[in-house]
């Protein structure tokens, strides 16, 4: 008896994103690393000066992390109730922070103890940070207000009450000292010269606004709100240049690159978008667990860190080449050694042993020798149920090989309710993809015409069914339409192929 043959896994096209540079650059990151803090993560931002630790707003408690530690270095937690927006002054020596009773702190980064406090918002204060001259404060709160410190006197210098919901994001200006921005949930962003005694001008963004950020040119602003992220141009007094809508739900914090080339931008639909900044098209897409309020990246895009509603913190370094070239290096000896006498070639009076090879079987190979066609399917089938992210060709392989040897109607035949609904829902999600069609379709033939005759005994099955006919329908109509597409271009096509040029009979005469 010859011995078995395992199922050879037929390679289909791969179907997966294009790889570009940008995917090639944002994807190598190493493993995240989780932190879990003691609320929802409101606020991230990165010192400018190395070596680049962050502040961490979550609950009551202000958290600098190093730039690879997994505890913080430095706990601020001077606030009694929830604290909001930690931001770094320039040169990295202090640390300004709102809370929900009203009151700005001004924190000493090497000490404890809160330098300044500024009292004069009567209600939580959400947005908070430095002019470029460093000796003023800008902040923003549910009062409807947006102020002006003095950082040596602790006192107010200007106040406006220009907004009529909460201010709830701003940002400043890095090349004037007197430019601040504010958003609002009146659907407006107002920009503020710190010397005039209103704003200067309105933008009308049209949802709530969660996040504005300024491009380091000062001619683009950003801002974010519901699901649309808008760039508007400052030059030619605030004109849309862009609205994007890329994300599924709110979009709650937005971030710029080191090169300002890149822009992106968190939402609560659990997904970064990156966009380029010369075309605003989605380069790149990382997909988070939980919703997301907060991101940040560290200067040279070093590290990538995201803040989420249920706590986590999310930490992702860059990986290093040099490690990588240095790691190759030293298993360059053990290769060598593996290699080694690979093309001997035996001599005549040599005596050669061979070795057998043992062949390790797949569990549905085991049962497909046994003959045990139905619970081969089933083994292939429960990799299927345990972890969808695995890919169908297996799947998809076995049942060629059951139709090959004229036994995937015994296969099929014969299954309880929760075994067909696995099948049917394999089916369902699969179906409609091209490489697989012609093996799934037959597959579909058969279970309906073995399980007509029970259609109606179970409402779980019923529902399949009909899903499954939904789809079919739905791909039918799909095809017709790209048929008459073809046949429109197939036309277009013939219309715009070269005629040939007539030629003058009087020259033909002539010749």
């Amino acid at each position: 008896m010859t011995d078995y043959r395992p199922v050879k896994v037929q390679s289909f096209p791969k179907l997966g994103e294009k790889v570009t540079k940008d995917t090639s650059y944002w994807k190598n990151f190493k493993a995240p690393i989780q932190i879990k803090e003691f609320g929802a993560v409101n606020k991230i931002d990165f010192s400018p000066i190395p070596p680049y630790n962050y502040a961490v707003t979550a609950s009551s408690r202000i958290h600098i992390y190093g730039r690879y530690s997994q505890e913080p270095i430095k706990t601020f937690s001077r606030f009694k109730d929830v604290a909001y927006c930690a931001t770094y002054r320039d040169d990295g020596k202090l640390l300004v922070a709102g809370s929900e009773e009203g009151i700005i702190r001004l924190f000493d980064t090497s000490g404890r103890a809160a330098l300044r406090q500024f009292d004069g918002h009567t209600k939580a204060v959400h947005v908070v940070g430095f002019l470029s001259d460093k000796f003023r404060i800008v902040s923003g709160a549910d009062d409807y207000t947006s102020k002006v410190w003095d950082i040596s006197s602790a006192s107010e210098i200007v106040s406006y009450n220009e907004h009529t919901d909460y201010v709830r994001c701003g940002c400043t200006s890095k090349l004037n000292a007197d430019l601040f921005v504010t958003g609002s949930y009146d659907h407006t962003v107002k920009v503020f010269d710190a010397r005039a005694e209103k704003s200067v001008m309105t933008i009308e963004h049209g949802q709530p606004v969660e996040s504005v950020n300024l491009f380091p040119s000062g001619g683009l602003l950003v801002t974010a709100g519901g699901r649309y992220v808008k760039v508007w141009d400052f030059l030619r007094g605030g004109q849309l240049l862009v609205s994007l809508r890329n994300h599924h739900k709110t979009v709650t914090c937005l971030c710029l690159s080191s090169s300002g080339q890149r822009l992106l931008s968190g939402s609560l639909d659990r997904h970064v978008k990156v966009y380029s900044t010369t075309s605003y098209e989605v380069v790149h897409s990382f997909n988070y667990a939980a919703s997301i309020l907060s991101l940040a990246l560290a200067p040279e895009d070093e590290s990538l860190v995201v803040g989420m509603t249920n706590g986590i913190l999310n930490v992702k370094h860059r990986k290093h080449e040099g490690g990588r070239g240095l790691l190759q290096q030293r298993r360059r000896p053990a290769y060598r050694t593996f290699v080694k006498g690979k093309n001997y070639i035996p001599k005549q009076e040599d005596f050669f042993v061979s070795k057998p090879v043992k062949t390790h079987l797949k569990k549905y190979d085991k049962l497909l020798r046994g003959f045990q066609v139905s619970k081969a399917l089933d083994a292939a089938l429960q990799d299927f149920r345990s972890t969808r992210k695995k890919p169908p060709e297996v799947i998809v392989t076995v049942m060629q090989e059951l139709n090959r040897r004229g036994t995937l109607k015994n296969a099929l035949a014969g299954r309880d309710e929760k075994q067909l609904s696995v099948l049917l829902s394999f089916l369902i999600r699969h179906v409609t993809d091209a490489r697989f069609a012609p093996v799934l379709i037959n597959v579909a033939e058969m279970i309906i015409e073995i399980y007509r005759p029970v259609v109606g005994q179970s409402s779980v099955i019923d529902r399949q069914f009909l899903e499954l006919q939904n789809l079919i329908e739905k791909e039918i109509d799909l095809q017709e339409e790209l048929l008459e597409v073809l046949g429109m271009m197939d036309a277009l096509f013939a219309t715009m192929a070269r005629k040939p040029i007539p030629q003058d009979k009087n020259n033909t005469d002539g010749l």
